[in-house]
């Protein structure tokens, strides 16, 4: 399965995007600013935080890009969620529930954007993406 998200707004506390299914829309998501990253990082390959001062912690959306993910338990939400592989200057990104930036700390929340910087009815967005996503044996998402 492949998922495409078209960042569509770009603010300097948020980022408004589309999440399509194999090409077909299924949700609007909410992530932090996009900043300008250096195309590599010395610390995340290795399993440790990001040290790059243009990242700002919990502020900053993952680069655009192609990345794996697989479904697994997250401790801190307590089920198995999508969690996105290999993303430079990032570690534990996930797509979950939540309505606004300070929910996201880089990671992609998925709901439907009927409020300005806000998703809403986002945990039954989360759950039917998680219900989709649970069937397929290969997934990918594409960020642009």
């Amino acid at each position: 399965m492949e998922l495409y998200l078209k960042r569509r707004y770009l603010s300097k506390q948020y980022t408004i995007g589309s999440l399509y299914l194999d090409g077909r829309y299924f949700c609007d998501t909410l992530e932090d600013t996009v900043r300008r990253l250096p195309a590599a990082c010395p610390d995340t390959p290795h399993g440790r935080t990001c040290r790059c001062p243009e990242k700002v912690y919990a502020r900053t959306a993952i680069p655009a890009g192609t990345y794996k993910i697989t479904m697994e338990h997250s401790p801190r939400f307590k089920r198995a969620l999508p969690l996105l592989h290999d993303v430079p200057h990032f570690l534990g990104i996930l797509i979950h529930s939540g309505n606004d930036e300070e929910d996201s700390a880089g990671c992609i929340l998925v709901g439907k954007n009927n409020i300005k910087g806000k998703v809403v009815e986002s945990r039954a967005t989360s759950d039917a993406l998680n219900k989709l996503l649970a069937k397929a044996d290969h997934i990918t998402i594409r960020i642009e």
